[in-house]
């Protein structure tokens, strides 16, 4: 057994005592067997040590812990990131009895919620979110600087897409004004992304036609149904979403650049310049600039150092199976990675081993 996998039964066996007080130790292991014999889903949150049955093949009984990992849409690319990233980390689970389950929320700002609040071990967070949460300003002013949260690896870059209907009379950024457009829903790093595009046009709700708050899932039908003229979604490439739409009606994918954009970016360091490949939509040939930020796997001083270093590890063990488990994850580069990262203080554990398998 590795000499990781050893540390992270002996912590997660400590949480397990620390987790029950005197007299109830008993009481809180049969209702976390209660609760896997009915809902397997339902663990006791990550570091509280819920017991398990099973052993490993050494005997050894390892006690279980649930990572609850906030993604997004099911409709988006965070939920399927999040899997992937899980299954890294879930083929370790008979040795450490770490399990890891990516599960579906409202995005971005809901991910940092969960953290704060507990319900969630790891969440994938866009950058310019994540920056506002750490300085506790924009969506996060009223709740002020959080300053627990922990960045543990850059994934890949989101571009801001905008996708309109052919017939839309949508050719740039500009064109949107009195059109109906789906700007994403309040709380999402989709509508964080357009509200900064609009501030640096100078432009608000009352600029467009009509902002209806549609589900990612049902976006490409909206379009094609005639219900929105355009609208903007924050993901990597490529993405199912986009693809439904452009194959479900004639529609393309608009530039989102100019001169306010440009100087937005290069104002705002959490913003990057961004360009989505050609050929991977129907009705857009050529690449298409636009901006965007980069999702970031962000956890909290909390979270115990043990279940961090197993994700991690798990990532950086097998890296190159990583990149083959989603598409939008094929360019991962170890050194954009921790430069994603830098958004938030990197947690302690992480840079460890960063620093012992030589990425830093």
């Amino acid at each position: 057994m590795a000499a990781w996998q050893v540390a992270f039964r002996a912590l997660a066996f400590a949480a397990t005592l620390a987790s029950a007080t005197p007299g109830h130790a008993a009481g809180a292991a049969a209702e976390a067997t209660a609760e896997q014999a009915t809902a397997p889903e339902a663990l006791a949150p990550a570091g509280s040590g819920a017991p398990d049955d099973g052993a490993a093949d050494d005997g050894v009984v390892v006690p279980a812990v649930l990572a609850r990992m906030g993604t997004g849409s099911i409709a988006g690319v965070y939920f399927p990131v999040g899997v992937a990233l899980c299954r890294l980390a879930n083929q370790h689970r008979a040795e450490t009895g770490l399990r890891c389950a990516a599960t579906q929320t409202a995005g971005s700002v809901a991910n940092v919620a969960g953290l704060a609040d507990g319900s969630l071990s790891f969440a994938i967070v866009q950058s310019d979110a994540l920056a506002q949460a750490v300085a506790g300003s924009g969506a996060f002013a009223a709740a002020g600087p959080d300053t627990g949260l922990r960045a543990v690896m850059g994934l890949y870059p989101e571009a801001l897409t905008l996708v309109a209907r052919a017939d839309a009379g949508v050719a740039r950024v500009e064109d949107l004004a009195g059109k109906r457009v789906a700007l994403g829903a309040e709380g999402s790093g989709t509508r964080s992304l357009a509200d900064a595009l609009m501030g640096a046009l100078g432009w608000t709700a009352a600029s467009f036609g009509a902002t209806p708050d549609i589900a990612p899932e049902r976006l490409g039908q909206a379009l094609c149904d005639k219900q929105i003229d355009a609208f903007f979604v924050a993901i990597g490439h490529p993405a199912r979403v986009v693809q439904e739409a452009t194959t479900s009606c004639d529609a393309r994918l608009v530039p989102v650049e100019g001169a306010a954009v440009d100087a937005m970016v290069k104002r705002e360091p959490i913003y990057v310049a961004a360009t989505i490949p050609g050929g991977l939509y129907r009705g857009t040939a050529g690449p298409v600039d636009t901006f965007g930020v980069s999702a970031t796997l962000v956890t909290t001083a909390s979270v115990p150092d043990a279940t961090v270093a197993v994700l991690v590890r798990s990532v950086v063990d097998d890296l190159d199976m990583l990149r083959g488990l989603e598409p939008v994850l094929a360019g991962l580069d170890r050194r954009e990675m921790l430069a994603a990262a830098a958004v938030a203080p990197l947690h302690p554990t992480a840079a460890a081993i960063y620093h012992e398998r030589r990425w830093r």
